[in-house]
């Protein structure tokens, strides 16, 4: 049993018994078959004799965060959030630090904390997920104000499980068109992602927990909880979710030829991949020579000069597969 096999089994826990209060945080916009959903989700649920779900709306200014938030506080056990990866990082920042599990119903573009962590997309399954009561304590990134030395805000605040990032990233998710995702899924990231190729290097000094400052050239700088991209990708072959650490990758390509070296290098999966250097912290800054544009878990947030990131352990419950269930997962969904 590898390291992160016994960071796994160590937090995974199970739910308590008898029938759970659920409430289903849900992106209207982002749910094409929402009566659908609905039907699914009310009927596995009461199947199974627990009492109906509350279903709370986000907004486009109210995306998800007091929603969770509120629900935690008025002692539902579990929240599923419903919508793409935006409502789930928003429950993500509503719940962490509190009892209250998130269990994902995906409904969006990316689903990559699900993609990563063996969550299944066909929304009945999900329930019974939870029904069967298996739970992840994961790890929860946090992104610090502008300045890095100003910890106002709630203790959670711009928190996130999947990724952040600085630079290419953030802008090629900037710069995807809407329609286009919602028409081709992932390939609408590939055309953005081509307008970018040629952007500006940033000149960087990155501080790992308390380690000298490294200073590098790069076009990104992903800071990780865990290791897939989109369509199942995987970067980092080594982040957890619940070790306690951040996995970090800096991306240095300044050609053409060099960003395909790069991509080969990751989708064949070898031992060292060519203008990709990979770092572990509990604590990440990234200080650049000017603004770029920044990302937490595809949201984009305000461009900045700095990226401040500080991990905050096993600070949320999730409902995952049970352990004996996970050799039935796919490779591209099974749990780091």
């Amino acid at each position: 049993m590898t390291t992160a096999d016994a960071a796994a089994r160590d937090a995974t826990t199970s739910a308590p018994d008898g029938p759970l209060r659920c409430a289903v945080v849900v992106n209207p916009a982002r749910v094409d078959d929402l009566e659908q959903r609905r039907a699914a989700v009310d009927t596995a649920l009461a199947d199974a004799g627990w009492p109906a779900p509350e279903w709370i709306e986000t907004t486009p200014d109210s995306p998800g965060i007091e929603q969770a938030r509120q629900a935690a506080a008025d002692g539902f056990d579990v929240v599923f959030a419903c919508g793409g990866d935006g409502t789930v990082r928003a429950c993500v920042e509503g719940l962490a630090g509190t009892s209250t599990a998130l269990a994902i119903l995906p409904a969006g573009t990316g689903n990559l904390l699900a993609t990563n962590l063996g969550v299944p997309q066909d929304p009945t399954a999900g329930v019974r997920l939870v029904l069967e009561r298996g739970r992840r304590k994961i790890d929860v990134g946090v992104a610090a104000p502008t300045d890095e030395d100003d910890d106002g805000g709630a203790p959670f605040s711009s928190a996130f499980a999947v990724m952040a990032g600085m630079g290419f990233d953030a802008a090629m998710l900037d710069d995807a068109d809407k329609r286009l995702k919602s028409a081709l899924g992932p390939v609408a990231y590939v055309l953005s992602a081509l307008k970018h190729l040629g952007d500006r290097s940033m000149v960087l000094e990155i501080v790992l927990d308390d380690r000298p400052p490294l200073r590098r050239r790069a076009r990104s700088v992903v800071v990780a909880n865990v290791g897939r991209l989109q369509a199942g990708v995987l970067l980092l072959e080594q982040a957890s979710p619940d070790d306690g650490q951040l996995d970090v990758a800096v991306l240095a390509p300044r050609s053409l030829l060099h960003w395909l070296r790069l991509a080969w290098g990751v989708v064949r999966r070898h031992e060292h991949v060519p203008h990709l250097e990979a770092h572990r912290a509990s604590r990440v800054v990234v200080r650049a020579d000017r603004e770029h544009p920044r990302e937490l878990d595809g949201d984009v947030i305000d461009p900045a000069r700095v990226l401040s990131i500080t991990v905050h352990r096993r600070a949320l419950e999730l409902c995952v597969p049970q352990p004996e269930r996970s050799a039935d997962l796919s490779e591209g969904s099974e749990r780091l």
